[in-house]
């Protein structure tokens, strides 16, 4: 018998589907149980329990992480060292010259790299790729010691038009590789050989700020698993909808950036192509946010151009999928001008919603369709003690309904209401802003909360079918199941078309193609 599990980490539940696969058919189970902040991989190794299985019984594991993109947004990353062109070690401060907000002078951003951590050393190429000034070994061996002993856990070698020429950063790599006290080490041009050097240093610097955290947990997870008797392959969801191999994962963990919510796109295209449809809005209502991609022919929207937060761009071939901050345990609050909110602060798995019994005690929006009537209240997954009807709607009339004048009922209706609207406007961005129109489309509703409000949703929109799968809450874990090991490559060709060398474009094509074989090979091995 052969066993394989997807098993997708969310902010508030951990979910596994088991297929168990012998010569008679093939057996499915599922599991869903309360994420595990602090080590995620607690969760996952519970989700198998919670299956009727052991880690040993399992041939395969695909896992779908939050770890980086959290890492990433809560700024909990590794200090990281930066190497670059003389004169351009604030590239990455400056930016695109754009504000935190739009309109008035207010908010901060602080680069992922310090500035006494960025450190410039004499080099120089042109657009052309061609050598202007020499590089100065000396200089790149002296930084990256000085670095290492100012406690950098990670380095970025990233220099001006490298993806033209990558002769410079291909020497300094091997140089810090000589002296760096371990592996963390990131040339800008391996991971996006495109023009940009903004975009390109940041993406760079997000995978080295993330490498030693997505390491440290795919180690602990192995670690874990190999402990209860796992002994064979655990593969990773990368943004891009494809997979790796956990022994491989970290030398790109910025790929796993967003890889939750594209195994929900995948899993997505894979139900249409079975339904003989083609054109879809997929939307992942979980209990933290609300994810929104668009699916055009059968097959997902990619982009190379997410923003994972302010100022760090990252360009990296990924599914195109909107986030907002509105999902199941989005809390609701009377802000200081009396008006309503909901989101964007998420009271997650702990102590999540008042409902689940686990400490919450504000307003959220699963508790809003509980107090309506539209979910069971005997019938709610992970409740640790059980919360009365009566308290929640005590809450609600003390939070919400007496500051705003209204009924319990109102005020729920007004959550859910609101909650609507943040998720239409995601909906919104991936169709209509591109010249989409959503009546053209299925609305794909998953996730746990998602076909609670897709109808709704759809009426608003004028989108005329909503499709629903059978386990909306475990289809993040079926994209898992569904995804296939792939890799992406890009590389600019900066010149105009009629002066292209088109047996040039055919030698970085051929060798695009051999480096991905490579690693699929590897991966094999």
């Amino acid at each position: 018998m052969r066993r394989v599990a997807g098993i997708d980490v969310g902010g508030t539940f951990t979910d596994l589907l088991l297929t168990e696969q012998d010569g008679t058919g093939v057996t499915v189970k599922l599991a869903k149980v309360p994420t595990s902040i602090a080590n995620q991989a607690v969760g996952v190794v519970k989700a198998i329990e919670a299956a009727g299985v052991s880690p040993a019984d399992l041939d395969l594991i695909i896992h779908g992480t939050t770890a980086t993109t959290n890492a990433v947004l809560e700024r909990k990353v590794a200090r990281v060292g930066l190497i670059t062109t003389a004169g351009f070690r604030d590239i990455l401060e400056l930016g695109r010259r754009t504000r935190p907000k739009a309109y008035g002078m207010t908010g901060t951003f602080e680069p992922l790299i310090e500035r006494p951590f960025r450190r410039e050393v004499a080099e120089r190429m042109n657009a052309q790729g061609q050598v202007v000034t020499p590089l100065d070994e000396a200089a790149v061996r002296r930084e990256a010691e000085a670095l290492a002993a100012a406690g950098c856990e990670a380095i970025v070698v990233h220099f001006l038009h490298s993806y033209a020429n990558p002769a410079h950063e291909l020497r300094a790599g091997e140089i810090v590789r000589s002296v760096w006290p371990n592996s963390y080490v990131t040339l800008g041009h391996e991971l996006l050989s495109e023009y940009r050097e903004y975009e390109r240093g940041t993406t760079a610097s997000v995978n080295a700020a993330v490498q030693p955290i997505l390491d440290r947990y795919v180690q602990r997870l192995q670690g874990d698993l190999s402990a209860k008797g796992f002994a064979h392959d655990l593969l990773v969801m990368n943004g891009n909808g494809g997979t790796v191999p956990a022994s491989l994962v970290a030398r790109e963990a910025a790929k796993t950036v967003m890889s939750g919510p594209a195994s929900g796109v995948m899993a997505a295209a894979a139900t249409l192509g079975q339904s003989g449809l083609t054109n879809a809005i997929t939307y992942d209502m979980g209990g933290t946010s609300t994810d929104v991609a668009l699916i055009h022919g059968g097959v997902p929207e990619v982009s190379a151009e997410l923003t994972i937060d302010y100022g760090l761009p990252i360009h990296l071939p990924m599914v195109d999928v909107r986030t907002v901050g509105a999902g199941g345990g989005s809390i609701a609050s009377v802000n200081t001008a009396g008006m309503l909110q909901v989101g964007p602060h998420s009271a997650g798995s702990e102590p999540g919603p008042i409902c689940y019994g686990r400490g919450g005690a504000r307003p959220t929006i699963t508790d809003a369709n509980l107090i309506l009537g539209r979910l069971d209240p005997d019938r709610l997954t992970a409740v640790q003690s059980k919360v009365s009807l009566a308290d929640i709607r005590a809450i609600f009339e003390r939070d919400l309904a007496t500051p705003l004048g209204m009924t319990i009922e109102e005020a729920a209706a007004a959550v859910i209401r609101l909650g609507n609207v943040h998720m239409s406007g995601a909906i919104r961005m991936v169709s209509l802003s591109r010249g989409y129109d959503p009546r053209d489309f299925v609305l794909f509703a998953f996730g746990g909360a998602g076909p609670l409000h897709a109808v709704a949703l759809a009426r608003e929109l004028g989108i005329p079918e909503v499709l629903v799968p059978a386990r909306p809450g475990l289809t993040n874990a079926l994209g898992c199941l569904v995804a296939d090991l792939r890799q992406d490559r890009v590389n600019t060709v900066n010149k105009a078309l009629d002066l292209v060398d088109m047996t040039e474009v055919k030698r970085l094509m051929t060798a695009q193609r051999d480096s991905a074989l490579a690693v699929v090979e590897e991966e094999k091995a």
